[in-house]
């Protein structure tokens, strides 16, 4: 297992530099799911078992219960200083921990491992499109909504994981904000806004959150009606980005698994399949009144 500072310095070598330089077939791999805090977790429980202690009896030197040194070990939690602290004075006193600590981060924590090189393109991206026909794009979630979607996945998920899921959904969105000359497009389906969920005042925050969120300039929302007919995107979800060094790349996902797609006659198959849906799909000003008469009916 590599060191957290090995580790910290790998996942950003893998950002939009990457994306340059690595061979089209990496692109189709399915991201390592090691992370910074599942590296420091596994340091935490190599050091206890060299030790010779369990983890019931960490948990009693730190101070802290044994459900948490777990979800440190595993990856799940981040610790805080009280616990890097103790730790470190249980198990060596080296300052190896307390170094480590340092380049943790709970950026990903609530990702799933198939999502996360994706996700750190995004950050960079100079364009974002897509597509959805499921739920909601995750971009343009409200937080209640977000929560559901959570809560409703299966296998279920502890309140802890809950948190850094809706955190790390939350944090995503940051970007929006953050970023107001990157142009973001987003094409869904009007059944998406038609499922319910929650209670009507539930519904009309996520139509208001919606509405808010692609009211920028550098944002667009097209909703397809009902009546729209088949079209090009047919085969499912997909996002497109543009990289800073202009490539395109594209994602797709299924059930526990998703694929980024760099091969240049895929990215430009399903470019051209987003740009005549683009075309074809209602303006963002009539998508807009389209969700407004939908909350209107709430």
């Amino acid at each position: 297992m590599d060191i957290v500072e090995v580790e910290t310095e790998a996942v950003a070598a893998a950002g939009v530099g990457a994306a340059r330089t690595s061979p089209a077939g990496e692109w189709e791999r399915e991201p390592h799911p090691s992370d910074s805090l599942r590296t420091f977790g596994a340091v935490i429980q190599a050091l206890r078992e060299h030790a010779g202690l369990s983890r019931e009896e960490l948990a009693a030197i730190v101070q802290y219960s044994k459900h948490t040194v777990e979800s440190v070990e595993l990856g799940r939690r981040m610790p805080d200083t009280p616990f890097v602290d103790r730790a470190e004075e249980a198990l060596g006193n080296t300052g190896a921990l307390r170094k480590a600590a340092r380049y943790l981060t709970r950026g990903e924590a609530g990702l799933a491992a198939w999502f996360r090189r994706w996700a750190r393109l995004e950050r960079e991206a100079v364009s974002l499109c897509t597509y959805e026909c499921r739920l909601v794009p995750g971009l343009l979630q409200s937080e209640a909504y977000a929560r559901a979607v959570f809560e409703g996945t299966i296998p279920l998920r502890t309140d802890g994981e809950l948190e850094a899921q809706l955190a790390a959904r939350m944090e995503r969105q940051a970007m929006m904000r953050e970023r107001a000359t990157v142009p973001f497009s987003f094409i869904v389906e009007e059944h998406v806004f038609r499922r319910r969920f929650g209670d009507a005042e539930a519904m009309r925050e996520l139509f208001d959150h919606v509405l808010e969120r692609s009211a920028p300039r550098n944002v667009t929302l097209q909703v397809v009606p009902l009546e729209g007919g088949l079209h090009a995107c047919l085969d499912g979800p997909v996002r497109i980005l543009e990289t800073p060094a202009g490539q395109r790349l594209g994602y797709s996902e299924g059930q526990k698994n998703g694929r980024l797609i760099s091969g240049p006659k895929e990215v430009s198959a399903l470019c051209q399949r987003y740009e005549t849906l683009r075309s074809q799909a209602p303006s963002p000003n009539e998508s807009r009144a389209l969700l407004e008469r939908l909350r209107g009916e709430l």
